[in-house]
């Protein structure tokens, strides 16, 4: 199984950036293609970013590209996402992912980091 922990989520002003890093044990790491997913307040969980094993492939959904950043670092099982330009639309609770090589879906999720951007 795999275990993943989400950090680095506050409160920030528009415009400002932020950092967010994801923790990852129990299987290894490089296995994994990594994610990152977001959820605002009465809306759908929605695809932010993506990162192969390999680290040599990302994927952005268009609402963020060009402003976030996702990279991983294999040798400390971290996957991070740097957030540039913030906007109040941003705001919403952060959930990193995981999936094995084989899989279709992501099948391992952490508990979700909060990000705040206010006006």
């Amino acid at each position: 199984q795999v275990q993943l922990v989400e950090s680095g989520g506050r409160l920030v002003q528009a415009g400002g950036s932020l950092r967010l890093s994801c923790a990852a044990s129990g299987r290894t790491f490089s296995m994994l293609h990594m994610g990152w997913f977001r959820q605002a307040p009465g809306k759908e969980r929605e695809f932010v970013a993506s990162i192969l094993g390999s680290g040599l492939s990302t994927t952005y959904a268009e609402s963020v590209k060009g402003r976030f950043t996702i990279s991983r670092d294999n040798a400390k099982n971290t996957v991070s996402l740097q957030m540039n330009s913030l906007k109040p639309e941003d705001t919403a609770v952060y959930y990193c992912a995981a999936r094995l090589f084989s899989s279709v879906v992501y099948d391992y999720w952490g508990q979700g980091t909060q990000v705040t951007v206010s006006s």
